[in-house]
């Protein structure tokens, strides 16, 4: 795969110097081309989008041909992009936009190692983390007992430490999972709505259940349940308790006062693991309260084993405008905290903005 350079693409001896064009060669494995491409060159037409060398595809020999630089980071990019093909032959447009976003980030892990890291496969469908931040926070979640996963909407910091959860309960790493959430709507004042203690804490635990049909079979999670290997509960049903060989999960934790962080973190026992997950830009507290998540990390930055990962928007998993989304909030927050109030555009300047 060594450039060559393209004859008649230099003149050394005239007077106006042309730039140099290189070209190479690849051959992309029989069992990879399907993959690589994609249906319909779906991933080839993203390819080309984001390269700067020129791309053609003749069966399954790929020629680059431009600017040394661009040629030699086309080869990187159609290395890594090759080994993902041959690990899997699911390779979709994500999957390659994510692949390119990483080298062009100049980061020094490879990002055919990042997209393949398997954390938990279930009727065919396998859950990886699909960015750089999101494979050093399940890494994070490996090394350390306590992590705190720290960003926006969509960054996968919830689904990926449930997926870690059950992951670790069937490799008998632990005995069992609990999942808590703050029910910041309800004041934890659960006795005042009707039905069974389920009932009342069903819509603010909804999304875990929601991630654990994705990771469990749906007939075993009522039996895992009932067995207390799984158990989903909110925030103010911890008080008190010891908590020993489990993978313990606090999500949303942005809607905890210092108190209960400082009390949920103690219920840590011996063998246990806990991942604390939460966006301090929606915070949903009353009355200006302070979140225990935006004063835990200058209390415990100092303490061995615990480990917070920031994820952002570059590391948002959903629909593209979701990124856009908390990026544009994101400079409306700055505007208003530079302005001291928060500006409304009047209509006409909304048209203008049109």
């Amino acid at each position: 795969m060594t450039p060559t350079p393209v004859e008649g693409a230099s003149s050394s001896g005239s007077e106006t110097m042309q730039p140099v064009t290189v070209q190479s060669k690849i051959v992309v494995p029989d069992s990879a081309v399907l993959a690589l491409l994609g249906s319909r060159d779906e991933n080839l037409k993203v390819i080309e989008d984001l390269l700067a060398a020129d791309v053609h595809v003749r069966g399954n020999e790929v020629t680059l041909s431009g600017a040394p630089a661009d040629v030699a980071y086309a080869e990187r990019a159609f290395s890594e992009l090759v080994i993902l093909a041959r690990r899997s032959q699911l390779l979709g447009t994500d999957a390659v936009r994510a692949a390119l976003a990483m080298l062009a980030q100049g980061q020094t892990e490879s990002p055919a190692e990042v997209l393949s890291l398997d954390i938990l496969s279930r009727r065919g469908r396998t859950i990886r983390p699909k960015t750089l931040n999101q494979k050093r926070y399940v890494d994070a979640i490996d090394r350390n007992t306590i992590v705190f996963g720290i960003g926006p909407a969509g960054t996968g910091k919830t689904y990926l430490a449930m997926a870690k959860a059950v992951q670790a309960l069937q490799t008998k790493q632990v005995s069992r999972i609990i999942l808590t959430r703050p029910a910041v709507e309800a004041g934890e004042r659960l006795g005042f709505l009707p039905g069974t203690l389920y009932e009342k804490i069903d819509p603010y635990l909804r999304p875990l259940y929601d991630a654990l049909h994705d990771m469990l079979d749906p007939e075993s999670i009522p039996k895992l349940m009932a067995a207390g290997t799984i158990e989903v509960a909110p925030l103010a049903y911890m008080r008190g308790r010891t908590l020993n060989d489990a993978f313990i999960i606090l999500d949303e934790a942005q809607n905890t006062t210092p108190e209960q962080m400082k009390m949920f973190l103690t219920r840590l026992g011996f063998g246990s693991k806990v991942v604390v997950t939460g966006d301090v830009t929606q915070i949903d507290l009353p009355d200006g309260q302070v979140s225990g998540l935006r004063i835990v990390q200058h209390i415990l930055d100092d303490v061995d084993d615990v480990h917070f990962a920031e994820l952002s928007s570059a590391d948002v998993v959903r629909h593209r405008l979701v990124t856009e989304i908390v990026d544009a909030y994101a400079r409306w927050d700055a505007l208003a905290d530079s302005a001291g109030a928060r500006p409304v555009p009047n209509r006409s300047e909304r048209r203008r903005r049109r």
